[in-house]
């Protein structure tokens, strides 16, 4: 299973800056938990957002620079050398960014979406795709309000490619 896991704002807002644009604890908790022991697939801007290979996964980066590396990453130069990188996981996760998300989301081996939605509005430079529910259908849903600890209301949205 090739899955896009992604946290957006209400208007598809990514992220300002190359960075993420709110702080959601149990989002971060919930990614943490759903990605470990698997393959994460993403951008090189994405990777130097993060700074290092995330813990208990295996990081794949993908450049179009040849000459790119990175100690302790795969590098491919696509989204599809990424996956054959990854071919033996049962669940490999594209985590962005922007540019990787939209060739991803049209990529007919992506079977799912699994997104955060934080139902708030943000100013933001880089946006997730629109979701065409002609192509991905909505299958479970959690709703969240805000706490103490998680400031905006969010849900836990999974779609499946129809």
């Amino acid at each position: 299973m090739i899955t896009i896991i992604a946290a957006i704002g209400k208007n598809n807002e990514l992220g300002k800056d190359n960075d993420l644009i709110w702080h959601l604890p149990e989002d971060l908790k919930r990614f943490k938990r759903v990605t470990s022991g698997h393959h994460i697939l993403m951008g090189r801007n994405t990777f130097e957002s993060i700074g290092k290979p995330l813990p208990n996964r295996t990081t794949v980066i993908i450049t179009r620079n040849n000459d790119y590396f990175k100690d302790g990453c795969l590098i491919a130069g696509s989204i599809e050398e990424a996956i054959q990188l990854a071919e033996n996981d049962e669940e490999i996760f594209i985590i962005g960014g922007a540019q990787i998300y939209k060739q991803a989301i049209q990529n007919s081996s992506v079977k799912k979406l699994d997104m955060t939605i934080v139902h708030e509005s943000f100013d933001a430079d880089v946006f997730f795709p629109e979701i065409d529910s002609t192509i991905w259908k909505e299958t479970a849903r959690e709703d969240f309000k805000a706490d103490e600890k998680n400031k905006y209301d969010y849900s836990f949205v999974t779609y499946l490619r129809r």
